[in-house]
């Protein structure tokens, strides 16, 4: 472990037709979020080798060194990646924590762990997924092709840089497509590790390439290309507005975005364990420093257990472990970066001014180490028209907010402009099914918050975008239909 995390990390370059080859654009320093310390650089991509990227991607694509290959082949590429990703786990793992400051246990499960299961889950259903046969007159032969769509461009956050890299290249790739991947500014070494495994485990030069490089810069050359087929997108509202009028302003690419939450996390009085559902409710806000895309950030708790239930989990709060994400032992690591940093503090202020308690938390600590960190924060009278309610902080915050009835919790789940998760905590089952229905939400949990696996899709409504993540659903967004009609 030691030698892991200490070892130096070599300046990076991008990864263009299968080999590491220098930027045109402006370099990036990549600075740990553990104690700010610069672990490398970054080679900046221009437009210019964007160009250069989407270009390889497309002879790749067309001359079918990969997109015509046969399914049991590009399954059995895809196995050897999954393979070397455990393999490599503890490394790729550590790798991330330094660069996002993920605490390596969850880290571990969540980057390698996850994106080995990813490569996997889409080797095994490639070849398990065919076109139609139509109901056509008899002297008509209808089908139904599903074919790869070409270039797609992904962009992924840093919040978990490996796990939804993999939710959007293994499903992509599975389907015969070519990839250019923009990873985060802040986040970009275990891709670019990944990247070199894809090559290493047969994967087509040309067929995967990766451009590191700022939003404005790289970012924007990617979304206005007017050779790319397709982009998908994790990350803040904004850049995906600026991402559809990209589309709209080039070749209007299809758009995939998934854009975050502000996810409502429900108690009723009949909740058959409050301090369970404490403990879970923690972490559904706390881990990763409240960096997590479905986050529980919006408490809403029946009155009656109010009080009560407040007071568990400031218990469970306080508790919880910050520090060196790296030590074993700690079990909320560091904010992503500096500026991510302030943002959270700044809720903070507009908070209190909004009539919001800060009931723990609520600062910056650890400040010897010179990193970025940030106590677990519990904010309780927030109001629903509050700043609190209805932004995503994306940080170690959680707002609590009191309900009467059902009727005024599934009022409160949908006043925001989000639709991304929520949580119902309940004994009743019918009520229990009430709310899965009556919640606008891509994902609803049920006396528990968070685990969704491969099985079962990710996507959210309203202004947490479009399409979806994980399962065979994901495979819609990386294929086209075509109709062959055919006189017999």
């Amino acid at each position: 472990m030691d030698t892991l995390r200490q070892a130096d990390v070599a300046p990076q370059k991008l990864f263009l037709e299968g080999s590491w080859q220098e930027g045109t654009g402006t370099p990036l320093e990549a600075t740990s979020p553990i104690d700010g310390t610069v672990l490398t650089t970054l080679s900046g991509a221009s437009a210019a080798d964007v160009d250069r990227a989407v270009a390889s991607a497309r002879q790749a694509f067309d001359d079918g060194r990969w997109s015509r290959l046969a399914p049991a082949a590009r399954k059995k590429v895809l196995h050897k990646i999954a393979d070397r990703i455990e393999a490599e786990a503890l490394k790729l793992a550590v790798l991330g924590v330094r660069d996002n400051g993920t605490e390596l246990n969850m880290a571990l499960k969540a980057e390698p762990g996850s994106a080995a299961g990813t490569f996997r889950y889409y080797a095994e259903a490639l070849d398990k997924v065919a076109g139609e046969v139509a109901p056509t007159p008899p002297d008509i032969l209808g089908l139904v092709h599903r074919a790869p769509v070409g270039v797609v461009a992904a962009i992924v956050p840093w919040n978990f840089p490996l796990m939804i890299g993999a939710w959007k290249l293994a499903p992509a790739l599975a389907m015969g497509n070519s990839v250019v991947l923009k990873p985060a500014e802040t986040a970009s070494l275990s891709l670019l590790r990944l990247a070199e495994i894809c090559a290493e485990c047969g994967l087509p030069d040309g067929v995967l390439n990766v451009v590191t490089g700022s939003g404005a810069e790289t970012g924007s050359a990617l979304s206005m290309h007017m050779d790319v087929d397709v982009l998908t997108f994790t990350g803040s509202g904004a850049t995906g507005r600026r991402l559809l009028e990209a589309s709209a302003r080039s070749n209007l690419k299809r758009c995939y975005l998934e854009l975050g939450g502000k996810s409502p996390n429900i108690v009723f009085a009949d909740t058959p364990d409050l301090a369970h559902a404490a403990k879970v409710s923690a972490m559904g806000i706390f881990r990763n420093s409240g960096q997590v895309c479905v986050a529980g950030s919006r408490l809403l708790v029946e009155a009656s257990v109010h009080d009560a239930f407040v007071d568990l989990l400031q218990s469970e709060a306080e508790a919880l472990r910050v520090g060196d994400p790296l030590n074993l032992s700690t079990q909320i690591g560091a904010v992503n970066s500096e500026a991510q940093l302030s943002r959270n503090l700044s809720f903070m202020e507009t908070a209190r001014e909004e009539g919001g308690v800060v009931l723990t938390g609520g600062k910056r600590i650890l400040h010897e180490t010179g990193g970025s960190y940030m106590a677990p924060t519990i904010v309780t009278d927030v109001a629903r028209e509050a700043t609190l309610f209805q932004q995503e902080v994306f940080g170690p915050v959680l707002s609590v907010t009191s309900f009467e009835s059902e009727q005024e919790a599934v009022s409160l789940a949908n006043a925001t402009d989000y639709g991304l998760a929520a949580g119902v905590w309940t004994s009743n089952l019918s009520r229990a099914h009430r709310m899965i229905a009556a919640i606008r939400a891509g994902v609803v949990h049920v006396n528990t918050y968070g685990g969704p696996d491969n099985t079962v899709p990710l996507g959210g409504v309203g202004q947490s975008g479009n399409g979806h993540d994980k399962s065979l659903h994901a495979l819609d967004k990386y294929v086209d239909l075509k109709t062959a009609w055919i006189q017999l």
